[in-house]
Order: structure tokens, then sequence, then C-alpha cells
């Protein structure tokens, strides 16, 4: 295993070139799942995968598996991979990393010519982000079984595109059932998306653990009125009843320091005119914690806060729930997998939980899991400004791919 290296400067062309493919003009990347520059990411993945000696397969979800085969080649693959779908402005790194570095792992075991004894995959997962199609991460929960394909297949976009009908006009609707399989591992590589690793001079991240996340649409509905000719008191304000909850929101969350996160990322009013008092006002709701009895509290403090509002303005509610992710404890085998790989190669690492979901979340409900975090510049991501040093990058994928070796060796 100490001679296996993998190739800094070619891991970091890679992300470059696939940067290049959605590129913003603030040096972020725009690349929505399913649509036209999602299908070249994709493209451009498959065709780097078969040169470095890999079948390639797609399931009905879209998800693209790039294998290497095994010396004991029916064994149960260990798999790794993350997304390249991005947030509408978001960065060269989130998901991307986690897809170049698995390919990088594949490239360094060809140019070697070392065959791991189980197979190895490379996944891309359709779909993580969510900001196109609701719930995240939907495409890796069909595999793992939390979702059934037509749920998956049937979610729409804002103008109502289902993502089985967008998949179909990439060309990445596979023909393979999704899941159903066994998996021997799953190991994610990722930037932290936070700032502790960078303040702490650590280049790696051995996760332990990942928040759990709830999501949630809720809506108020009022009375639209003119805006000069309804008294304040007689007013059914629908937007006044979202700020007063977003308020409370942001409290909960804070009450709950320092792992609660409470979040409103979208707010939409209607009719949408400066001059008429709002009738109908909808929110999102993101709120994390890694502890199931915080989130359970959050969960509950939420649902009383939005009926007493609405009580108190005269308002009708509806909470729906959009998602909800429990808290995920990883495999203590991979997780110290990856832990021998770091102090290997000397990496100044620390454990650490993540705040963010991943498609690892999923993944561990149905195989042993770990995920490699690499320090993001002051812990930006899900914004145009996201960065990671290359040796940091480099040095989280040298972890992956010995991690890796470990448990596929083991068969």
């Amino acid at each position: 295993m100490s001679n296996l290296r993998i190739d800094a400067e070619r891991l970091w062309s890679s992300l470059m070139t696939l940067a290049a493919i959605g590129a913003t003009e603030k040096g972020g990347v725009r690349r929505l799942a399913l649509t036209d520059l999602d299908r070249a990411a994709r493209d451009l993945f498959v065709a780097w995968a078969k040169a470095a000696g890999c079948s390639v397969g797609v399931d009905r979800m879209g998800n693209v598996f790039a294998r290497r085969a095994g010396r004991e080649d029916a064994l149960p693959p260990v798999m790794t991979g993350s997304h390249l779908d991005t947030q509408p402005n978001g960065g060269k790194f989130d998901g991307a990393y986690g897809v170049m570095a698995g390919l990088e792992v594949l490239r360094a075991l060809e140019a070697s010519g070392y065959r791991t004894r189980a197979p190895i995959e490379v996944v891309v997962w359709t779909n993580e982000e969510g900001s196109r199609f609701a719930p995240a991460m939907v495409a890796s929960g069909v595999f793992a079984g939390v979702f059934d394909e037509a749920y998956g297949l049937s979610r729409t976009d804002r103008e109502g595109k289902t993502l089985g009908e967008e998949l179909r006009r990439i060309g990445y609707a596979g023909e393979r059932p999704t899941g159903g399989r066994e998996v021997a591992a799953f190991f994610e590589a990722h930037i932290e998306q936070g700032p502790i690793l960078e303040a702490e001079a650590k280049t790696i991240g051995v996760v332990t653990d990942v928040q759990g996340a709830r999501w949630y649409d809720v809506a108020f509905a009022g009375q639209d009125g003119h805006a000069g000719a309804t008294p304040m008191e007689r007013r059914r304000d629908a937007m006044l009843g979202a700020a007063r909850l977003i308020d409370r929101i942001d409290r909960l969350g804070r009450a709950r320091a320092p792992f609660g996160r409470a979040t409103v990322g979208v707010v939409d009013a209607l009719p949408g005119s400066r001059n008429t008092v709002p009738g109908r006002a909808k929110i999102s709701v993101d709120l994390r914690h890694p502890d199931p009895a915080a989130l359970a509290a959050m969960d509950a403090e939420l649902r009383r806060a939005a009926a007493a509002i609405a009580a108190e303005h005269g308002l009708d509610l509806q909470l729906d729930d959009v998602w909800h992710s429990p808290p995920v404890a990883f495999d203590k085998t991979c997780v110290d997998a990856v832990r021998r790989a770091a102090a290997r190669n000397g990496y100044p690492a620390r454990d650490i939980v993540s705040g963010a979901g991943h498609d690892a979340v999923y993944l561990s409900r149905i195989a042993p899991t770990a995920m490699v975090f690499v320090p993001c510049a002051e812990g930006l991501s899900h914004n145009e400004a996201e960065d990671a040093a290359p040796a940091d990058l480099a040095a989280g994928c040298q972890v992956l791919l010995e991690a890796m070796i470990e448990v596929a060796d083991r068969g």
C-alpha cells in the first residue's frame, strides 16, 4: 500500500476541467441536476472512467457506476462517490471532489496495475443537492431502500417537470434496478463545508457522525387586500405570519447551540405586488441537530409556534413534512480505516461530526460507511467563493485510496 500514490496534479486538473462545465462569472458553478450541463458532466465522467479501464452502468434513478473488477469479482464492491449537481450558485468542490477523488483512486490503481481483492466502484448519485428536485439525496435514498423508485422518479421541479422525464431527456434513464444488491462498504470524500478543520490546521476530518435533518414547507393563507385602503387591524397578512415564524425559527436554532441549526432558505409571497397585502406566503424550513431528542424538540416547537402565529393573525396554516434524515453514526471499522490512513501519511487529523447531509447518510443504512473531510477556505460552501487547497484535496484522496484498499483486500 505504501507504494500506491494518487497523482495530485491529475486530480486538480480533473477538478478544474469539470468546474468549467457550468462555470459562473464569480468563479463558482451552476450545474443543476439533470440539466444539459449535468449531462455534460456525466458524459465527461463516463469517458474518463472508461479510459481508466472501468465498465460503466446506469440504474433507473440515473445513478452512474464505474466499476473496476477485483481479483474475486463476485465479492460485493467497495464503493465511493458523491454527486455532480450543484446549488444554483454553488462552488467547484461540493460533491465534485468526491467523484473526482474516486476517479483518481481508479486511475491510481490502473496505473500501478494493482488489483484489489473485491471490486471497486465509483458512483455519481443523482440530485444530491435537492435544489431542483426535493428531497435531497433522493436517488441514493432509492438505492438504499428509503424511497421507492416510483416516488423518486415522480419528484417535480418548480416548472412541473419530473425527475424521470428529465432523466430520459438527457439520456441517463438506465435499465438497472435501483439498489437491491450487496455493498461491502461505502466511503465518501468531501470538503468539510464548515470552518473547523481550517481553524485547527487539520488536514483530515475523520467523520464519525452526521447531524439529523428535517425539512418542511410551511404555508400561511390570509386575504389579499389593498395596501392603502386596508386598516392594519383588519388585515390577514400571510407574509406577516411568515415573518413572525422566521424569527421564531432562528431563535429555536440559537437556543440549542453549538449544534442546533435552523434555516429558512426560500420565501414566496403572493400575489407579489408592492401595493397589495399578501394573502398567501410559503417558506421552507431546515432544522438540524445530531441528537435525536433535540431534533424532535425542535420539530415540536416549530409546530407549536406556527399554529400559535396562525391563530393570532387569523391565518390558515399548512405545514408539510418534506424530508427527515435521522442522525447517523458511521461504521467503526470503516472510520478506523480512514483514521489509520491519515496516521500512516502523517496528516494532522481530528474526529468531526458533519453538519451537512450527504449520500453517505443513506448508504450507511445498507453498508458499513465512513467519510473523509478536507478543509475548505473560511468554511464556505454552497457559495461561488467555495475553495480548497490542492494539497489538502490530494491528502484526502490518498486517505480515501488507502482506506478503500484496506477494506477491499479484506474482502
